[in-house]
């Protein structure tokens, strides 16, 4: 791929560093991939910011016609790529050509989501408290708010996710539809689909004639350059997906700063999945079906792996079981992501396989290469896991661990003991549904999203989504990163009292030239 430079983008400028540290590798043959890229320096990482700090003072004034032009500027330029992309991402991610092309769809139409929130312009919450000069006792004065950008934002890429959360993706996206311009850490393991993605987004600015802070992309070891990113005085905010460790790490260093950021981080969740008595007993081996589906699906390396899967230990239990354990063992091997995840998989499988407490159920095919997957099948009860907090530890990889209860009781004893989850799901009849409301109460508290009847694999792009949830889920649960109401992470509140209508936002003047939305004396309009 002649057009890969191996530099960052400092703005519309390259890198000027020479010596290259990071290269990507091939997951299932352990090929070194070229070009190798350099690590920024101290100093461009600075100038970045800089030139973001420089951007914001016109690209957080800029109107949301301004940014919708250039979220599908960025989703056409993209879409451009798309065979490029489509031949380079599984040679650095191991993740199948179709894989790539359903991402490259999914991050262009959640550009172009957040292109026409930015352009309808009712999401800044334009609110307008008109005096009253003769209240009494007190004068009532002009009052009005609305959300305005926050400034230079920090985001991490994620491994998983090469194209929907990384250089281009949800938090870029809602970033920019905000007002703040960003700077991109690139993640280690897809440098080169990260080059050709940045390059796609440097041109859309260019060619918006928006200043070059809008946008810059970084390389470098991810402790070094994010934990500086994450300490630049001049960002005011970032969003990271990753591990659990990593992302309470930059949390540290966010709450810590002489002025601390929002620091929205995506880091673990097992997923729970309960199946309820009526809905074995109706369709048990289909529920094996979708359960082993999702638990495979990406090779388990989503961030919504039905990881724990909690079942009434009945008679209705053995179909289940059967048909679950011959779909693991039938399993093929798969390619992970990276040798540090696939490492990290298989040190999990088997601490869990040697606990005593845990039986190992079914086992896929062995793979030959590198990086290869074995799908797993795992068995405990709930007396166990109620007493051993390891066993509800996220192990991210084609697994899940089925823990059996005897009693309504012990069922609600589990859900209550989870941690914060993304997502939390339950399969029932109508009756169990019914039955079982005190559960779903339950699991409202401890996930961003509860499911009825499916599986939690899969992210609908869509305005009322929520892919988020208490910690450790995510480092702040009151936001998503999926959904239009991301925007709302890079944005705050800013009140305008008394001021001449010439000086006020064009979302607050009297004449509403934008024509959106808002709350007028207690009334929406």
């Amino acid at each position: 791929m002649a057009e890969l430079t191996g530099k960052s983008s400092i703005g519309f400028q390259s890198s000027t560093q020479s010596e290259s540290t990071i290269f990507g590798v091939n997951p299932a043959t352990g090929e070194t991939l070229q070009p190798g890229y350099a690590a920024v320096s101290e100093k461009e990482l600075n100038r970045a910011v800089q030139l973001a700090e420089d951007a914001f003072e016109i690209f957080g004034k800029s109107s949301g016609i301004e940014r919708a032009a250039l979220l599908r500027k960025i989703a056409d330029n993209i879409e451009l790529i798309s065979d490029k992309l489509a031949a380079l991402a599984p040679q650095e991610t191991g993740l199948p050509e179709p894989r790539i092309k359903m991402e490259t769809g999914r991050t262009c139409a959640q550009l172009r989501l957040f292109a026409s929130v930015a352009e309808e312009g009712s999401w800044v919450g334009a609110r307008i408290d008109h005096a009253d000069p003769d209240r009494a006792p007190v004068p009532k004065p002009d009052i009005r708010s609305m959300k305005r950008p926050l400034g230079p934002v920090a985001v991490f890429c994620a491994s998983n996710f090469p194209l929907a959360f990384s250089v281009a993706g949800g938090d870029t996206a809602s970033a920019l539809a905000a007002g703040c311009p960003v700077i991109v850490k690139a993640h280690q393991s897809h440098p080169g689909t990260a080059e050709l993605v940045g390059t796609a987004l440097t041109n859309a600015v260019k060619d918006s004639g928006l200043p070059e802070g809008v946008f810059s992309l970084l390389y470098g070891p991810g402790r070094e350059t994010g934990q500086a990113l994450v300490r630049h005085p001049k960002i005011k905010a970032a969003g990271f997906t990753g591990s659990r460790a990593g992302g309470q790490s930059l949390m540290k260093i966010a709450a810590d700063r002489p002025e601390p950021i929002p620091f929205y981080a995506e880091m673990s969740s097992i997923n729970p999945v309960f199946i309820l008595s009526g809905a074995m007993a109706e369709r048990g081996e289909a529920l094996a079906a979708g359960l082993h589906g999702s638990m495979t699906m990406g090779v388990g390396q989503f961030c919504t792996n039905p990881g724990l899967t909690i079942v009434d230990n009945n008679s209705n239990l053995e179909p289940f079981l059967s048909k679950i354990t011959e779909l693991v063992d039938s399993s093929p091997s798969a390619t992970m992501l990276n040798s540090g995840i696939g490492s990290a998989y298989d040190s999990g499988a088997r601490s869990l396989s040697e606990n005593v407490a845990v039986e190992a159920l079914a086992r896929g095919e062995a793979g030959e290469g590198k990086c290869q997957a074995e799908a797993v099948l795992f068995r405990t009860n709930s007396d166990s896991f109620l007493h051993d907090a390891s066993l509800g530890a996220e192990l991210f990889g084609p697994s899940t661990l089925i823990v059996t209860h005897d009693s309504k009781d012990k069922m609600l004893a589990l859900a209550k003991s989870l941690e914060g989850q993304l997502t939390a799901t339950v399969h029932g009849t109508e009756a169990d549904l019914e039955a079982n409301r005190d559960l779903l109460e339950i699991l409202e508290t401890k996930a961003g999203r509860v499911l009825i009847n499916g599986f939690p694999t899969g992210v609908e792009v869509c305005h009322s989504m929520v892919h988020g949830g208490p910690f450790p889920a995510t480092s702040d649960g009151r936001s998503t990163s999926v959904g239009t109401n991301a925007i709302h992470r890079f944005s705050r509140d800013v009140c305008y009292q008394s001021f001449p209508d010439s000086l006020l936002p064009r979302e607050l003047q009297e004449a509403n030239p934008l024509n959106i939305r808002r709350m007028i004396d207690g009334v929406i309009v």
